[in-house]
């Protein structure tokens, strides 16, 4: 998998072979993410949950954004994020963390840490999304008027409004779908 756009734009994240549980976003979907968020993405603070190679939150540091947090929970993908965001010279604008998406989420509303973008890609057939997305929506955790991007299974219908979350448009490529929502100011 190569990054797409950006100051690392044609580097290579390199991975040994996956497990059959990981699913890497495929470059045509990397790249229709940050088509949708192009005009936001400069200096944003950015959100990768589930990030898995973390191969969306490097392009998005190569793409300019401000900084980027990496959520994941297998321990040998949390290690070569690390390896890269260090091998590309972004350590310092990257935290990388080892735990579930939703405790993180919890953890960082009563924080009040905002995002301006937050994606996630939780596995296909779990009920990962249904469990994080109304925690985004009804928290702190994201910015008025920031920006979730779904990553999910196309046979998946989300719901329109999920607490202060409003679906803006869906994205399907195939059997994968990218689902936009705008958290909107009270």
């Amino acid at each position: 998998m190569r990054i797409s756009g950006g100051t690392v734009k044609g580097r290579k994240v390199a991975f040994k072979a996956a497990p059959e549980s990981m699913r890497p976003t495929s470059s045509k979907v990397r790249e229709a993410i940050f088509d949708i968020i192009r005009d936001r993405i400069k200096g944003a603070s950015f959100l990768d949950l589930y990030a898995g190679t973390g191969g969306v939150g490097i392009e998005a540091l190569s793409r300019g954004a401000g900084e980027v947090t990496f959520v994941e929970s297998n321990g040998l993908r949390v290690k070569m994020i690390n390896h890269l965001i260090t091998e590309f010279g972004f350590r310092e604008r990257s935290r990388v963390i080892r735990g579930e998406a939703y405790d993180f989420i919890k953890r960082e509303s009563e924080r009040g840490h905002k995002y301006d973008i937050i994606f996630l890609d939780p596995p296909y057939h779990s009920e990962e999304l249904m469990k994080v997305l109304p925690l985004i929506g009804g928290g702190g955790v994201l910015e008025d008027r920031g920006i979730v991007i779904a990553e999910h299974s196309s046979k998946t219908a989300l719901p329109d409004v999920i607490g202060r979350l409003n679906l803006i448009r869906d994205y399907r490529y195939g059997d994968t779908t990218l689902t936009l929502y705008r958290k909107e100011a009270i």
